[in-house]
């Protein structure tokens, strides 16, 4: 545990107990119930020795165009991953698909590579593929362009936070593949500037995040929209009565693979930092991101004027700092994650916006400024750090 006087800051391996403050689960006043404490406090697991992965495939073996195969070299892909290997023969195949996989485990690909050779083998076929969150969809056109190189192919990515007419101007022309948020594609749908009909092959990704974000209705409306014998392929990292609900009323058939492993909260350290009477969380915060150990962290926070307010203060106070959240535009937002990527930027502050989804290399630490408000949402904070087989430490603020 993190005491907040500076002479006494160091790990234990159990919080002490203090008066009014229980372990128990209680109410907040969001209404939900508080975790409890120790569910913050965990060492992370020695890492356990196993046989490495040998896929059944190589890349040469799949049935998809040579120069496809040629992008997936050039990429620098050796060998498909386990969702890889599994997933790209039944898409191939032209079977639904439910894919149980965490982030980070070559997913986009797994679709990707064989939904470009789909479209090659019909020039006139297009793909719909939405996600949960503007970067999302922006990750999945970046790895778009990387695996098209020279087949001629367009994309669309439509997502809220960017000028929607030029989006509409760019619907216009004829798009292989639409990237994009629900809600902005049910807004297109109905300026008809997007005809669903003409969409054969639907990809939910991250469906259990759309799910909780309240995107349930629109997705039924825009597949509604489409051919009722489309090619649906769901990815999820998390299976839920309701996640079954929507595989049972969207999915004809489906084979599912599942390869998800064991939650990345096994590579970090987890400890909490006790705010005592008195104290301001600020400088408690200030004080740890001056240790040289905390050189690219994500702080998470509850609200989107907090995360703002939280960064600029840090700015102030002589740190490289950025914010996302919803009230920056897609290109701020963008802008802010692309320079936390690329180490311009040693502190990105977001709300969970960027708790799922993203892939953003060597964070070292996850900081809870604000408590999660949910133990799921807390898993997909703090996975956003020990990653790649890395450990990664996670720190979470208790007032």
């Amino acid at each position: 545990m993190y005491n907040n006087r500076p002479q006494q800051r160091q790990f234990h391996s159990r919080p002490p107990f203090k008066r009014g403050f229980s372990s128990r689960p209680r109410g907040n006043r969001f209404g939900s119930k508080r975790i409890d404490v120790s569910r913050y406090i965990s060492k992370a697991e020695a890492p356990v020795a196993q046989a490495p992965f040998v896929p059944a495939h190589a890349f040469a073996d799949f049935a998809v165009d040579p120069k496809i195969k040629k992008n997936i070299s050039d990429k620098g892909f050796t060998a498909p991953t386990p969702i890889q290997d599994k997933a790209i023969p039944e898409i191939l195949a032209g079977k639904d698909i439910v894919g149980i996989a965490n982030t980070g485990t070559g997913k986009t690909a797994a679709f990707l590579i064989p939904l470009l050779h789909k479209v090659l083998q019909n020039k006139t076929e297009q793909i719909l593929i939405m996600v949960p969150t503007r970067e999302l969809a922006v990750q999945i056109n970046d790895e778009f362009l990387a695996f098209s190189k020279m087949l001629g192919l367009f994309s669309a990515v439509c997502v809220g936070g960017s000028p929607i007419y030029k989006q509409l101007r760019t619907l216009k022309y004829h798009n292989s593949f639409v990237i994009g948020t629900p809600g902005r594609i049910k807004d297109l749908v109905e300026r008809k500037a997007l005809n669903l009909a003409k969409f054969k092959t639907v990809v939910l990704d991250e469906a259990d995040r759309m799910l909780d974000m309240g995107f349930v209705n629109d997705m039924r409306f825009l597949l509604a929209k489409m051919s009722p014998e489309r090619h649906t392929l769901f990815f999820s990292a998390t299976l839920s009565p309701d996640i079954e609900k929507l595989i049972k009323d969207f999915l004809k058939d489906p084979v599912r693979v599942s390869v998800k492993t064991g939650d990345t909260s096994k590579n970090v350290d987890q400890d909490v930092v006790r705010i005592t009477n008195g104290a301001n969380k600020i400088d408690i915060l200030h004080d740890l991101l001056k240790q040289e150990a905390f050189d690219k962290v994500l702080v998470f926070g509850r609200t989107k004027h907090g995360v703002q307010k939280l960064s600029d203060a840090l700015v102030k106070k002589g740190f490289t700092s950025t914010a996302i959240h919803g009230n920056k535009n897609q290109s701020q937002r963008q802008r802010a994650l692309n320079d936390f990527k690329e180490n311009r930027s040693q502190i990105l502050v977001a709300t969970d916006v960027a708790a799922r989804g993203l892939d953003i290399p060597d964070v070292s630490h996850v900081i809870n400024y604000d408590i999660p408000a949910t133990h799921e949402d807390y898993v997909h904070r703090i996975g956003r750090t020990g990653r790649g087989g890395k450990k990664g430490k996670a720190l979470t603020f208790l007032d």
